[in-house]
């Protein structure tokens, strides 16, 4: 079998510590002689007399929403059609996406939205968002202010379109993943559209098909420099706390190096996560720990036994790895214990100390007990590690290829099996492959949903590493106790939080994430453990809410949930 690489950016890591209505937006017009749009209502008035037909419900019309949304035929059809019925009708929009979660969800969001940003100038109907370019260093701040709710900002997913899902460098065309973020933090917690912000950093593009394209709607020119990226960063930052003090930021999709460099830079400076690194850590994190206690039933092995083998050592991986840490550590291990129970594999094999020359954010990982020659079929990697958990986020379709996934299965009783990166087309395997190379033992999760499957009479459920699980409810966290920082622990009690909320019958399925359609009820609790988490730090400010007993608590940040 020829080796199977993983695809990694050689960048650098800085030390860690262990509502959406489209709002008209003039960000590309950065003279202060234009007034702001009036911003939209997501409530508009009741129409007058005579201008709704005589026979109008809006039940009824919620039915016929969603038959209209299932004539269509292709997703991308069916993104179009949403989106233009947020811009519409926004009540009705987020009343779909709440009570029809498992349908709607894909659809605004991955996989579709990825098929969406790559068209993204050519499905353009209106603006959504704000686009802040190169062109405007120097004035970010009166460009921000031309935001018409400006006192309502509570949060912004900031995009820089450099590496939007597993589909590379896409430019403004990004800002389809700003937009479907905020869409999740609007449906899955109750966040208030009106106070939501996507934005998209226009810094240039290196995609030549985008600089090409006569519809493409970004600057035309290649990627800033890395001094002008900081420098207008930094500007960006400092104006966005200034027009927006009490804004939660979330960075998401851009390049490992900027990933890390960004995160490490204002982590302390501002209220800002980063979703690829913390989010995807903290959702996997949560699925490994149930993934985990079923392998170990099955082994008969401690769970501080389990070894988990990396394919993909970017961002995402890495800051997936940093938060399965706190495993082991709950488990008993020492933070050095903890590191020797991870392996890393990138584009030149398995990752180790004397191998040569590592990217930064590699070396933490890197094996100090291994001085061979370089091992790069993943193959005889699983044979040497012999893990019990294959994560995989190299976005290498096939990457775990048949006698791979049958290894793990001849190590494993049980064996752990995450490809999680996006989307479907990119997944390392499929939900069928695994459980068909197993014989129905494998432990599953992805980053993209797969349907359940029948296997030898059994249907199987897999599970879905969906990132939404996590960041609209520590989002809602962070803002209800108006966080100067998002903690590690707020990121880690998030996790544990969801991973303890598996209800009775979805442990007896074997399930390892609740189902999606109980999102705001786990919400309320991962909310709540946050907000705990940010108090017993010091990082709070709202005081009102250190009283509170934790039922109170509960109320209260049920009752701070939007409600379309």
């Amino acid at each position: 079998m020829p080796p199977h690489r993983v695809t990694s950016l050689p960048l650098r890591l800085p030390s860690f510590r262990i509502s959406l209505p489209a709002f008209p937006s003039l960000a590309s017009l950065t003279s202060q002689l234009f007034s702001p749009t009036p911003a939209m209502s997501i409530a508009p008035p009741e129409p007058a007399v005579g201008l709704r037909p005589p026979a109008y419900e809006h039940s009824i019309h919620l039915q016929r929403c969603l038959a209209q949304l299932r004539s269509k035929e292709s997703p991308l059809e069916k993104y179009i059609y949403l989106s233009q019925l947020k811009d519409a009708d926004p009540r009705a929009f987020y009343r779909l996406a709440v009570d029809h979660m498992s349908e709607v969800t894909p659809l605004i969001y991955t996989p579709t939205v990825g098929e969406a940003c790559q068209k993204w100038s050519h499905i353009y109907r209106r603006p959504d968002g704000m686009y802040i370019s190169l062109k405007d260093k120097g004035k970010i701040g009166a460009v921000l202010r031309n935001w018409p709710r400006q006192e309502e900002a509570r949060i912004s997913v900031v995009t820089d379109g450099s590496r939007i899902l597993g589909l590379g460098d896409l430019g403004v065309n990004g800002m389809g993943i700003s937009v479907g973020k905020l869409s999740l933090y609007i449906a899955g917690a109750g966040i208030r559209p009106e106070s939501t912000i996507p934005i998209c950093l226009d810094l240039g593009t290196n995609n030549k098909k985008n600089l090409d394209d006569p519809f493409y709607l970004g600057l035309r020119q290649p990627r800033a420099s890395s001094e002008e990226y900081h420098d207008f960063m930094e500007e960006f930052m400092a104006e966005m706390k200034n027009t927006f003090p009490k804004l939660l930021v979330q960075f998401e999709d851009f390049t490992t190096d900027h990933a890390f460099e960004y995160l490490g830079a204002f982590r302390d400076r501002y209220p800002v996560f980063n979703d690829d690194i913390q989010g995807t850590g903290a959702v996997v994190l949560s699925g490994f720990v149930n993934a985990a206690k079923q392998a170990s039933l099955a082994s008969g092995r401690p769970l501080s036994d389990h070894r988990i083998l990396f394919f993909g050592a970017g961002s995402a991986g890495v800051g997936v790895a940093m938060q399965l840490l706190s495993f082991f550590t709950i488990s008993g291990l020492s933070e050095a214990e903890a590191r020797e129970r991870v392996w890393f594999v990138d584009t030149q094999g398995l990752i180790y100390d004397i191998r040569g020359k590592l990217a930064e954010h590699k070396k933490y990982f890197a094996r100090k007990d291994y001085a061979g020659p370089p091992i790069t079929n993943l193959l005889d990697i699983i044979n040497y590690v012999k893990p019990t958990a294959l994560i995989g986020l190299s976005t290498i379709s096939g990457a775990f290829y048949k006698e791979a996934v049958e290894l793990m299965a001849a190590l494993n009783p049980r064996p752990i099996i995450f490809p999680l990166s996006n989307p479907v087309t990119l997944s390392e395997c499929s939900f069928h492959d695994a459980l068909t190379w197993t014989n129905g033992k494998v432990i599953f999760a992805s980053g993209s949903p797969f349907p359940a499957e029948e296997y030898q009479g059994v249907t199987h459920t897999p599970g879905q590493g969906n990132n939404m699980y996590i960041f609209p409810a520590l989002g809602l966290g962070a803002i209800l106790s108006r966080a100067k920082h998002v903690t590690d622990s707020m990121v880690e009690a998030s996790s544990l939080a969801l991973a303890d909320s598996l209800t009775e019958d979805e442990k007896k399925e074997g399930l390892l994430y609740p189902r999606l359609e109980r999102i705001r009820e786990i919400g309320v609790k991962i909310a709540s453990q946050v907000i705990r988490t940010a108090q017993s730090e010091g990082v709070d400010t709202t005081e009102s809410l250190r009283t509170m007993k934790d039922d109170e608590l509960a109320a209260y940040v049920k009752s701070r949930m939007w409600n379309p």
